[in-house]
């Protein structure tokens, strides 16, 4: 029988450190909570950039 490994699972992602000016932070803050799901900081992060690549991205 295999052992279950302890700590996190393993995914595709790579971990980045962002400083963002506290102003910013509030804002994405206020954005989330008018989510149904309150995301978190992170996640409302990964959501607004998703939004922007689809938004941005040049037509196919």
């Amino acid at each position: 029988m295999e052992q279950k490994k302890r700590g996190r699972p393993t995914v595709d992602s790579e971990s980045i450190n962002l400083r963002l000016p506290r102003d910013l932070i509030e804002a994405i803050d206020d954005r989330r909570r008018l989510e149904l799901d309150l995301p978190t900081r992170p996640e409302m992060i990964r959501r607004a950039l998703v939004q922007w690549l689809e938004m941005t991205a040049p037509d196919a």
